[in-house]
């Protein structure tokens, strides 16, 4: 029996009139992982480490229970580094608000 190769969707990701690269990898027998890469950081789903993030130097939070871009813009923050912090990204904010800041 053959295996199908990975879907990966790589796009672009709009909010109030900037862009961000998003990326969508379908993984087996599991929920897609997710990633939105802006400017100055990224908005990533729970598959992720936000302690390495952290431990980085990067501003990065955390939106977990994601399945499409979407998803990622309308969920809350979970978590987030010290450096996406001193951008003003907090716990509960929408996805949406984050990305605008990391741009």
């Amino acid at each position: 029996m053959a295996m199908q190769a990975p879907s990966v969707l790589v796009g672009q990701v709009e909010v109030d009139g900037q862009k961000a690269l998003g990326v969508r990898v379908e993984l087996p027998n599991s929920p897609p992982l997710l990633i939105l890469v802006a400017n100055r950081g990224f908005i990533m789903c729970g598959y992720l480490a936000i302690d390495v993030a952290e431990r980085l130097g990067v501003a990065a939070c955390v939106i977990s229970g994601v399945r499409t871009f979407e998803d990622v813009l309308e969920g809350q923050v979970r978590a987030c580094t010290s450096k996406a912090r001193e951008l003003g990204i907090r716990e509960g904010m929408k996805g949406r608000e984050a990305l605008k800041l990391l741009m």
